[in-house]
């Protein structure tokens, strides 16, 4: 099997608790689907439905650290703008690993539309490379880490959140089938029953895939 593996890096990253409005900004330790989809759809420079095609994703970073940021807090007039510090949790040193079965999602990324981002408009990401691999596929995977796996499908001892898996393209935008996952960190792993393959980057990092269902 033909897959495309798609190597996008950043300096720093974010992925917001969608349930977390003030206060602390803790950061997910994977990106939610929505954010994936994002990806694709800043490379294509247009809104992009996943629909046929198979996509999976590794991510890692290599610290977690917390940062001060001052906010604005608007009320129904100007008079009523107040600024405000609080603490926000963010990745740093990033690499996302996406793959994708799909030629079309893959020319994306050799020359994107609009800017990347892992999660804000600060979190700028660049593509580093696109390698074509041939995988066999295989139905137990031992190895899964970097990613997200919905509760629906599996069980496994990872935390759980409920995360967005898409946004209408609209003005404002609309929060599309939020399903609950479990966050499986990079520096864990666990063996799930699904359809993924294996793959090894520099003879030390080894994985398996996991391809998200929608």
């Amino acid at each position: 099997m033909r897959v495309y593996r798609i190597h996008i890096t950043s300096w720093t990253a974010s992925f917001r608790y969608p349930n977390m409005i003030s206060g602390y900004q803790p950061t997910l330790s994977a990106p939610p689907l929505s954010t994936l989809i994002g990806l694709i759809s800043s490379a294509k420079g247009d809104f992009f439905v996943l629909d046929q095609e198979k996509i999976g994703f590794v991510f890692l970073y290599r610290d977690k650290t917390v940062d001060l940021e001052t906010i604005y807090q608007m009320g129904q007039s100007n008079s009523q703008i107040k600024s405000n510090v609080i603490k926000r949790e963010f990745l740093s040193d990033t690499n996302l690993f996406l793959y994708t079965d799909s030629i079309e999602i893959a020319s994306y990324f050799r020359k994107p539309q609009f800017q990347l981002l892992l999660g804000r408009s600060n979190d700028l990401a660049s593509v580093q490379e696109i390698y074509e691999l041939d995988v066999i596929e295989k139905n137990e995977l031992t190895n899964v880490k970097g990613t997200i796996i919905p509760f629906a499908k599996h069980k496994v001892a990872a935390p759980l959140q409920a995360l967005p898996v898409s946004f209408t393209n609209t003005i404002p935008r609309r929060n599309i089938g939020t399903q609950p996952y479990f966050i499986v960190d990079f520096k864990s792993h666990v063996q799930i029953i699904s359809l993924g393959f294996e793959d090894t980057i520099k003879e030390h990092n080894r994985w398996d895939v996991y391809w998200q269902e929608i």
